[in-house]
């Protein structure tokens, strides 16, 4: 089944689209189901235990937060996040948990959420259970889920349609066949793309939600930096108290404009990057692009392009979010976005390859200058690890999307500055990456048990 582009970019809160939104639309489809088979209101408790990386990480990633929520029937993209940690404090005061808003059971977070960090299931390393009790203490249901990363989410083996099957006009699985549709058909990766979105919703319907898109990824970043959210003003939430950055570099670039620094650009792109994941980690509302972890790498490019490129458009964004979405499709396709599988390579990696070829498409680049700068912002993120400060999406993930960013638009300038033609294929780098991730040390994809997680001293 082909995705949409709206699988790829979809809007949600953070800190971790894997950990987080992934959990929250697991445990929502098992409230879900429990209605289904007229099983609500014999519920009279549940017991949620988190597996593998999501165990492991998970108090750091607000996962026991992202499963509560989904239990009270909200879903990533409509909750408000202004009204979590307030109804958060009220199940605290009162244990008592309105399922799917109408139904009171007894809960208790601390003994009906069961972190399992050393344990995993053989599916994938991020895997929930839910059980559901009687009041007798027996057992009405069961269901298993995995969050594969970008909350997509797989239930039971089964994988939880993200789009409805339909027939596309242009389908493709992997760059070579991307490319080979572009060119039969004399269309760019946008067009064609655009094309296989309006098999879904009409082409007008298209571009508003593209547009709704890049209009959460604006409002990120003016959160970020701090204009009307008086929030961005505190550190980050958790132990490490880190310290938000990118109001003060913002309010300083504003303070500088109009001096003579040939690199002013870089110092705007990682205030952009950074605004949005500070945002991310403070719980903010965000967009996966393809993932929360990831999530600043795509929206820094695209102010960059709004920014600093002449004649840049709201068609331009548009073309984009499509050309992106196309590659991002390929690595969730072939290889993987989560950091718990593959390192953080299959998140920043996967942003920076995105964000490159985008940027060369609306830069005027070919479909084939479009594939080389997306195989170059792969190929030199290849073995990036997945190693969170205290399990948490801030040390080195903030700095690591300015990063990405940077990279992406070195990658998309190199790519223009060539005929097209390279040696290394998209598809062989995606192979790789997936080859990569499979060789890494377990310790190394999002479990906080190697790298700079053990190496620096939480404060």
């Amino acid at each position: 089944m082909m995705l949409s582009a709206f699988d790829i970019f979809k809007i949600g809160i953070g800190p971790s689209s894997s950990h987080t939104v992934g959990p929250m639309r697991a445990a929502l489809l098992f409230a879900r189901s429990l209605e289904q088979r007229g099983l609500l209101a014999r519920v009279a408790r549940l017991r949620v235990d988190l597996f593998g990386s999501l165990g492991a990480t998970g108090h750091g990633h607000a996962t026991d937060q992202g499963v509560i929520l989904g239990l009270f029937g909200d879903a990533p993209d409509t909750v408000r996040p202004e009204t979590v940690q307030p109804r958060l404090e009220a199940l605290r005061r009162t244990g008592t948990l309105m399922l799917l808003g109408t139904t009171p059971i007894a809960f208790d977070r601390v003994r009906d959420i069961v972190f399992r960090g050393e344990e995993s299931l053989p599916e994938h390393p991020n895997a929930m259970r839910f059980t559901a009790f009687a009041t007798d203490d027996a057992v009405l249901a069961e269901g298993s889920y995995f969050s594969v990363g970008g909350g997509f989410v797989v239930e039971g083996g089964q994988a939880v349609a993200q789009t409805a099957a339909v027939a596309v006009p242009h389908p493709f699985s992997t760059g070579d066949e991307l490319m080979a549709q572009c060119r039969e058909n004399g269309l760019s990766v946008a067009a064609l793309v655009l094309r296989n979105e309006c098999a879904w919703r009409p082409e007008a319907e298209v571009r508003a939600g593209l547009l709704r898109i890049w209009g959460v990824m604006q409002q990120c970043v003016q959160r970020g930096f701090g204009i009307d959210n008086p929030l961005a003003a505190q550190a980050l939430p958790g132990p490490l108290r880190m310290r938000r950055r990118a109001g003060e570099l913002h309010r300083e670039l504003l303070a500088q404009a109009g001096a003579a620094d040939p690199l002013a650009a870089m110092d705007w792109v990682n205030a952009f990057a950074m605004a949005v994941n500070e945002e991310n980690a403070a719980g903010g509302r965000v967009v996966t692009a393809p993932t929360n972890g990831a999530a600043g790498v795509v929206p820094a490019v695209m102010h960059y392009y709004q920014r600093f490129v002449p004649n840049a458009s709201d068609a331009g964004i548009v073309d984009f979010l499509l050309t992106a979405a196309a590659i991002g499709m390929l690595y969730k396709t072939n290889a993987s976005i989560s950091g718990a599988e593959v390192g953080c390579q299959g998140e920043v990696g996967v942003a920076c390859s995105m964000a490159a070829g985008a940027l060369a498409a609306v830069l005027g680049g070919t479909p084939a200058q479009v594939e080389n700068a997306a195989e170059i912002g792969m190929e030199h993120n290849l073995g990036l690890t997945c190693d969170p400060v205290g399990g948490m999406v801030q040390i080195p993930c903030v700095e690591r999307n300015a990063m990405g960013a940077v990279k992406a638009i070195n990658a998309a300038r190199m790519a223009l500055r060539g005929d097209g033609s390279h040696y290394v294929s998209l598809d062989a780098v995606i192979r790789t990456m997936k080859q990569t991730g499979e060789d890494m040390k377990s310790t190394y994809k999002e479990t906080s048990l190697g790298g700079l997680a053990v190496n620096v001293v939480e404060c």
